[in-house]
């Protein structure tokens, strides 16, 4: 034993057995977090292979950089570049588990649009386990400091140091050989990042994500008029023509988008103890003049919130990296619904949000979509214990909302974001009425706290559209933008969905949302069409009686009789009244039987639709990417100038205090110029203090 300990020591008292040590550590800590930190979907022993495998190309190409320092310092770099890879894949375990995906570049350039609460969130989902990451690190530190290894001061030749990264090199060709014949073009047709971690190891994605990022930029500058060709040509052989029994049923209507944060279609109906979460939702859901969507589902990628807005007023997919609305929002020329819709039936476009403006930089896209008004956090009074994660708590921020409503000329399209849904479900103790679950995921515990609380919010707000009347002259769309509860938390997602356990099937099924039109006189019911955000936009042009023939818009009409009824999600993976892909298996949707064989008929079917569905994220993707719409002129339609629009808070109420007057068709001028403010009535105790609220003034 004292044999084979000094031979060790004498290996390791080298440079070159010190730097192995190094890379063995750092590739056995990298192949744990891969199988214990992500949910990578690695199937057979060709994959493990490759997972562990990827590990070692990139452990000698950048650990491989301290060999060309000298004496110590070249030990000081392998523990430098070590803690800086170690702290990259710290970032992404955190990251992974609450968004189920890895940091991009565009991520990295939108941190700032969208920080604000993020150490909340991240303190509330931090293991003990994770710093594992860095026991390596302390492990090498300490055989350094205590001499158990001594430092070679000899001077590691240039030569071998350039073997190694040439070895590095060739065995990152190996492995991407390999992961090419197990998925072929796995770096040009995937759509989720997971297959390139998975691989190829995080380190090379992070590479591979740099030159995509780079070579989108240089996209944008080289694109011309020409590349609508294929878009054109696909939006129009997929147009689905309006159901004439429902288009223009709403024109002249107001509208109100209501973005219900991070709501999932399991909490419609849903019950604990007997007792309805969500009474309001449910009675809006089966109202006799709700249209509700039953198989609808989110298709957010790393935007997630920001990603349901660009789809939802564009009909343009979110990006596999980043947020449009952040990476695109201030330079790109968009096709919006509100500037469509006040260019083309003279609405007034707002929109209401509890937070402040830069937030997934909507102070500058919301220019680019053409809002006239940004209500943000800063047109609203200060009252004590207002906020709660993600911004003002929805009962105060819809209360004092209704202060702007009522100045709006109508008719008016108005979306209201909620936040108090949002991880990290933070509410305090005077507001929670309905107790927590107790799956043993803190983490998800709460959501139902927050869900009960938007539902209450929501109820009160339609109390105030029925007594002013607002009601009767509105469309209400209500929607879930995203998942509350991510895929990484399994266990507690079978024990609210009464499972033993889930599968992938379960898991597809659990990303629907809810989506519902409201209108009196409407023709309601549950409506069972698969469809998705991207849809909304047309299905609501429908409905207006707007015609979206010639628009270049992804999705199609929820109500037309021709809707293909393909839900393409942002990774590639799809649903269809008929087949489920998710995670790489597949699915009946009907009954949610695996299907572990494919006839030669199946995989024709399944191809057929797998084309459709990477085509129509690879074009919208073409369209963002390139600013395509620049270059497209649509008929009736003026390309928007951002220099109408100015969220200055002096300036923007002033704007509104003279349309109001020109117009004179705001609920409040309905009312003989006097506020409705009072018909709005809630129970937030937070503002039973405050009988009057001093709203800023222009």
């Amino acid at each position: 034993m004292k044999t084979a300990l000094q031979k060790l020591r004498r290996v390791l008292n080298t440079k070159l057995g010190f730097f192995l040590l190094v890379v063995l550590l750092f590739c056995l800590k990298s192949y744990w977090a891969y199988q214990n930190e992500f949910n990578l979907g690695v199937k057979g022993s060709m994959q493990q292979f490759l997972l562990a495998f990827n590990t070692i190309p990139s452990a000698l190409v950048f650990l491989g950089i301290a060999l060309y320092f000298r004496g110590r310092l070249s030990y000081w770099m392998m523990l430098i570049i070590n803690v800086a890879l170690s702290t990259w894949l710290f970032a992404n375990i955190l990251y992974y588990r609450e968004f189920s995906d890895f940091i991009t570049f565009n991520v990295i350039k939108g941190s700032g649009a969208a920080s604000n609460n993020l150490g909340k969130s991240l303190m509330g989902i931090l293991r003990p386990e994770d710093f594992l990451v860095y026991l390596d690190v302390v492990i090498l530190a300490l055989i350094l400091l205590f001499h158990f290894v001594r430092v070679d001061m000899r001077r590691f030749k240039i030569r071998y140091a350039m073997t190694i990264t040439a070895l590095g090199f060739v065995l990152f060709g190996v492995n991407l050989g390999m992961a090419e014949s197990d998925r072929s073009q796995l770096l040009t047709r995937t759509f989720d990042n997971n297959y390139i971690v998975k691989y190829l190891g995080l380190e090379a994605y992070t590479v591979y994500d740099g030159v995509k990022t780079t070579n989108n930029s240089v996209v944008k500058a080289r694109a011309n008029r020409d590349e609508l060709k294929p878009v054109l040509h696909f939006i129009h052989s997929n147009y689905a023509a309006p159901n004439v029994e429902y288009y223009g049923k709403a024109k002249g209507k107001n509208i109100f988008i209501i973005h219900l944060e991070s709501l999932q279609q399991f909490m419609v109906d849903y019950k604990e103890d007997g007792q309805e979460v969500m009474p309001n939702l449910n009675k809006l859901y089966h109202a006799n003049d709700t249209l509700a969507f039953d198989n609808f589902f989110h298709q957010v990628g790393q935007g997630k919130t920001a990603d349901a807005e660009t789809m939802l007023e564009n009909s343009l997919f979110g990006l596999p990296e980043g947020s449009a609305m952040v990476t695109d929002g201030t330079t790109n020329t968009f096709q919006s619904a509100p500037a469509l819709l006040h260019q083309k039936l003279g609405y007034t476009t707002a929109s209401f949000h509890g937070d402040v403006p830069s937030f997934w930089n909507r102070d500058n896209a919301y220019k680019s979509f053409g809002y006239q008004y940004f209500f943000s956090k800063e047109y609203y009074p200060k009252t004590k214990d207002y906020d709660a994660g993600y911004g003002m708590k929805d009962k105060i921020f819809m209360k004092e909302s209704a202060h702007y409503i009522e100045q709006l000329p109508q008719p008016f399209y108005a979306k209201i974001i909620t936040v108090t849904n949002h991880y990290p479900y933070i509410l305090d103790k005077k507001n929670k009425d309905i107790e927590a679950w107790k799956t043993g995921d803190d983490t998800v515990d709460p959501y139902i706290q927050t869900a009960r609380y938007l539902d209450e919010s929501l109820g009160e707000f339609l109390d105030y559209l029925d007594k002013t009347g607002l009601r009767q002259n509105s469309v209400l769309v209500l929607y879930g933008d995203h998942y509350g509860i991510s895929n990484n938390h399994q266990p507690a997602i079978a024990q609210i969905l009464g499972k033993k356990k889930v599968t992938n099937y379960d898991l597809a099924m659990f990303q629907k949302v809810p989506f519902m039109i409201n209108m009196p006189g409407l023709k309601g019911g549950i409506n069972h069409t698969y469809g998705g955000e991207i849809d909304v936009l047309p299905t609501l042009e429908d409905l207006l009686g707007i015609s979206s023939k010639n628009y270049i818009q992804f999705g199609q009409d929820l109500l037309s009789p021709e809707n293909k009824q393909i839900v393409p999600f942002r990774n590639g993976d799809w649903v269809t009244p008929k087949y489920t892909k998710y995670n790489g298996d597949y699915y009946y949707t009907k009954n949610g039987k695996q299907i572990t064989h494919q006839t030669a008929a199946q995989r024709k079917e399944i191809g057929k639709i797998q084309k459709y569905v990477t085509t129509d994220l690879g074009l919208s993707d073409k369209v963002v990417n390139g600013d395509l719409l620049r270059f497209y002129k649509l008929p009736g339609f003026k390309k928007v100038d951002k220099k109408q629009y100015t969220y200055n808070l002096k300036k923007s109420l002033k704007n509104l205090q003279k349309q109001q007057k020109k117009q004179k068709t705001s609920l409040k001028s309905e009312n003989n110029n006097q506020s409705t403010f009072d018909d709005y009535t809630t129970d937030a105790p937070e503002l039973k203090n405050y009988p009057k609220l001093n709203f800023p003034k222009p």
